[in-house]
């Protein structure tokens, strides 16, 4: 499953800010292993295994998280919160 391996996660819910990195990272070919979410409870259930990431390996990180601070729902404060909280992250 190394083949589907996120290197980088970019969780932002502004599309033209998304847009924006992801177009500066594949000018960079840095974006072919990217995967775009649009909100911090989304970002929290793919970092944790969670609700449709629930088969994704909690192994396979990524190894860039780009995360916006404001956000709806969960904001970036508290995504860094969690993340930093759990051992396993």
């Amino acid at each position: 499953m190394s083949g589907n391996r996120v290197e980088v996660l970019l969780i932002e819910d502004n599309p033209s800010d998304a847009e924006m990195t992801i177009r500066a990272l594949q000018k960079s070919n840095l974006a072919n292993k990217l995967i775009h979410l649009k909100d911090g409870a989304e970002g929290l259930d793919f970092v944790f295994c969670k609700g449709i990431y629930e088969e994704r390996d909690m192994n396979e990180r990524p190894k860039v998280i780009l995360l916006d601070l404001k956000m709806p729902k969960v904001d970036g404060i508290e995504v860094l919160r969690k993340i930093k909280a759990d051992e396993r992250t």
